[in-house]
C-alpha cells in the first residue's frame, strides 16, 4: 500500500530519504538502501506499522520519546544517523504507540497547558541536577517550579514527567497516516497527554498539514537547517523553500511551535540564524528559539563546535531580530569553564 512517494503524488520533489537496510530474511548479507517509507513503514491491512528503536522519558525535554527510525532526509550532521539512516528497531502500530502512552500517563508529575506542549518550557521548571532528591536540598540554580516528589529519575537523568508524547529521531512527516492515527489512538483514551512531532518539516505540505491538526498532533519541533537553500541542500539533500513557509502555515492552523537550529561553524552562522530569527518574527515574536551548539557526528565529525564568542554573537543578532524567547542549547560544546559560565550569565542568563 501506497508504494508512490506521497510527496510526489501531492505535486511535490521526493524526499532524500535512502535508507539502509538488511534484508529480513537475509541477515548476513550486506546492507542495501531504499526509500524510508518502503523499509521503515509497512501496512498491515488497513493498519500501518512503523520501525521504533526506542522509548523513554527523555532530557531535558521531560517528556515521553519514541525515537522512529528511517527519514525523508539524509542529513551530513545527523546526530541520531545509526537508526535514523539505517532501519533498526521493532514495529509498532498506532495501537502500541498508544498503549505506551497509556502507561506513560501513569507517571506523569507535570501538567502542561498546550501552549507549554513544547522543548523549550522545561528548561524553566528543572535543571535536572537531581540535587533534591539525592541531597534532599535544592541546587542554587533551581528554577523552584517543582515539589521533590515530581522529579523522578529516567535513563537520562533526573527531572519531571510532563504530559507530552514526542516523535523524534527519524522523520517521516510526509506518511501522515501512522502518526495521526496515533494521535487519534492516544485521544480516544482521554489520557490528558499532548502530542509532539518533532520534524524537519519536509513533510509537511498543506495537505498533511490539514491531516495531522484534524487527527489530534498538537505541537511541532521544528528543525530549520539553514537559511541558504544552497546550504540546506548540500546539508540535507533537499532545497528548503517548502520549510522556510512553515512557522506561518503552521501557526495559522493552531499547533504550538518551537523552532531550533544548530550553528555549525563554516556551515550555519549568525548571518544565517539571524535570517531564521526575522522569519519566525514575523510570524510571531513569541516562538521559542532555540540555538543549538553544533558537535561533530555522521559525516561531519571533523567540523568543530563553536565557541562561546560565536554563541553569544548569535543570541544577541536573533533577539535584535525581534524575537522575545531565544534559548541557547548544548551548553557543553561552549562552556568549558567557570569564567566561561560566568559570561553566559551574565550577558545571556535567560537564554539557558
Amino acid at each position: 500500500m501506497h508504494q508512490k512517494c506521497r510527496l510526489v503524488e501531492q505535486g511535490f520533489q521526493q524526499g532524500s530519504c535512502a535508507t539502509f537496510h538488511k534484508a529480513e530474511r537475509f541477515v548476513s548479507i550486506g546492507y542495501t538502501e531504499d526509500r524510508a517509507c518502503s523499509v521503515t513503514l509497512k501496512w498491515e491491512g488497513e493498519v500501518p506499522l512503523r520501525k521504533i528503536k526506542s522509548v523513554l522519558l527523555s532530557r531535558p525535554e521531560d517528556y515521553l520519546s519514541i525515537y522512529q527510525s528511517g527519514c525523508n532526509l539524509s542529513c551530513l550532521k545527523c546526530h541520531s544517523w545509526e537508526f535514523s539512516q539505517y532501519r533498526t528497531g521493532d514495529w509498532a502500530s498506532p495501537e502500541a504507540v498508544a498503549e505506551i502512552a497509556k502507561e506513560y500517563a501513569k507517571h506523569v508529575t507535570v501538567r502542561e497547558p498546550k501552549e507549554r506542549a513544547t522543548s523549550s518550557h522545561a528548561l524553566g521548571l528543572c535543571r535536572h541536577c537531581g540535587q533534591c532528591i539525592l541531597r534532599g536540598k535544592r541546587a542554587d540554580h533551581c528554577p523552584e517550579q517543582l515539589e521533590p516528589e515530581q522529579v523522578i529519575l529516567s535513563p537520562q537523568g533526573y527531572g519531571p514527567a510532563r504530559n507530552i508524547v514526542a516523535f523524534t529521531g527519524g522523520d517521516l512527516a510526509c506518511q501522515p497516516e501512522w502518526y495521526g492515527r496515533s494521535a487519534e489512538k492516544i485521544k480516544e483514551r482521554d489520557l490528558g497527554l499532548w502530542v509532539l512531532l518533532e520534524t524537519n518539516g519536509y513533510g509537511l505540505t498543506p495537505q498533511n498539514l490539514d491531516t495531522y491538526r484534524d487527527s489530534g498532533i498538537d505541537s511541532f519541533w521544528l528543525d530549520i537547517k539553514a537559511w541558504e537553500n544552497e546550504t540546506h541542500r548540500k546539508l540535507t539533500g533537499v532545497d528548503n523553500r517548502r520549510i522556510l513557509r512553515l512557522p506561518e502555515e503552521i501557526l495559522k492552523r493552531g499547533f504550538t511551535l518551537e523552532v531550533l537550529s544548530l550553528y555549525i561553524p563554516g556551515w550555519v552562522e549568525t548571518d544565517q540564524l539571524k535570517k531564521i530569527a526575522e522569519l519566525l518574527a514575523e510570524a510571531d515574536e513569541g516562538i521559542f528559539f532555540t540555538i543549538l551548539a553544533f558537535f561533530g557526528q555522521y559525516k561531519l565529525e571533523g567540523v568543530p563546535s563553536p565557541n562561546l564568542h560565536q554563541m553569544l554573537e548569535a543570541y544577541r543578532a536573533c533577539r535584535e531580530a525581534g524575537l522575545q524567547n531565544v534559548r541557547l542549547g548544548n551548553l557543553g560544546q561552549f562552556i568549558k569553564t567557570e569564567q566561561d559560565y560566568q559570561i553566559l550569565l551574565r550577558h545571556a542568563g535567560e537564554a539557558i
